[in-house]
C-alpha cells in the first residue's frame, strides 16, 4: 500500500479548525518539511539504499542530531506525512456532519483523496522508491496497521462498540484496501463507492448462497 507520500500530494497538513499555531510551531512545521523534502529528493535522485541520514542533513543544511530529533530512522523520513494521514482518517469519522454516518463519512473522505492523489504529479515515482527497498516496504505495512488500529477504535466509538470490536477493525481494513485499490484504478472514485457498497451492503455474489 503506498499511501503516506501520496497522500501529501493529494491534501495540505492537517490541522484542527480554530487551532492557532505559534511561531516555534511553524518553524519547527517548516524544518521538519525542509528536511522530508531534501531526504525525497536525494531519494529519487540516487536510489535510496545509495544515501545516508547524514547525506540527508547536509542536504537539507541541518546537523544529523537534528534531523533524528524529527525522525528517528531513515524510513520515517520517506513516510514524513504518517501522523497527519492517521488524524485525517480518525478526524473523517469523528468530526463528521450531523445525521451522516461513519461510513459515509469516511467514504467521502477516501473518494475525495483516492481523486486527488490520482492525478498528483510525483506519484508514479514515489510508488517506485517504496517498491526499491524492503524495509520501506516493511516500515509502509507497520504503519497502515497502525492506521488501520486508529481509524477502527475511531468507528467504533462511533458505533457506541468495544474499542477492540472486530468487525470494526475488518471494516476500517477493508476502507484502507479499498482506497489502495483506488489509487491503482483507472476510476479512482469508482473504485472506492463499489468497495464501501460491498462493505455496507455485501458482495452481490453471495446473495442466495448458503
Amino acid at each position: 500500500m503506498v499511501l503516506s507520500k501520496l497522500w501529501s500530494y493529494a491534501e495540505q497538513v492537517t490541522t484542527t479548525p480554530g487551532a492557532t499555531t505559534g511561531r516555534r510551531e511553524r518553524k519547527k512545521a517548516a524544518t521538519r518539511k525542509a528536511i522530508a523534502d531534501a531526504a525525497l529528493q536525494l531519494f529519487l535522485e540516487r536510489g535510496y539504499d545509495a544515501v545516508t541520514v547524514r547525506q540527508v542533513a547536509e542536504h537539507a543544511d541541518v546537523s544529523a542530531t537534528t534531523l533524528l530529533n524529527y525522525f528517528p530512522s531513515k524510513e520515517s523520513l520517506v513516510f514524513d506525512r504518517d501522523a497527519d494521514v492517521e488524524a485525517s482518517l480518525v478526524n473523517a469519522v469523528t468530526e463528521r456532519a450531523p445525521l451522516t454516518s461513519p461510513l459515509e463519512a469516511l467514504r467521502a473522505h477516501l473518494k475525495e483523496r483516492a481523486v486527488r492523489a490520482g492525478t498528483a504529479q510525483g506519484a508514479a515515482q514515489f510508488r517506485a522508491l517504496v517498491r526499491s527497498a524492503p524495509s520501506l516496504l516493511d516500515y509502509q505495512r507497520d504503519m497502515w496497521v497502525r492506521h488501520q488500529a486508529a481509524l477502527a477504535a475511531a468507528i467504533a466509538d462511533a458505533g457506541d462498540r468495544p474499542a477492540d470490536d472486530l468487525s470494526c477493525g475488518l471494516v476500517a481494513l477493508f476502507a484502507l484496501q479499498t482506497f489502495t485499490s483506488a489509487l491503482a484504478s483507472d476510476d479512482p472514485a469508482k473504485t472506492v463507492d463499489l468497495g464501501f457498497d460491498i462493505i455496507e451492503r455485501g458482495w452481490p455474489g453471495a446473495v442466495g448462497r448458503t
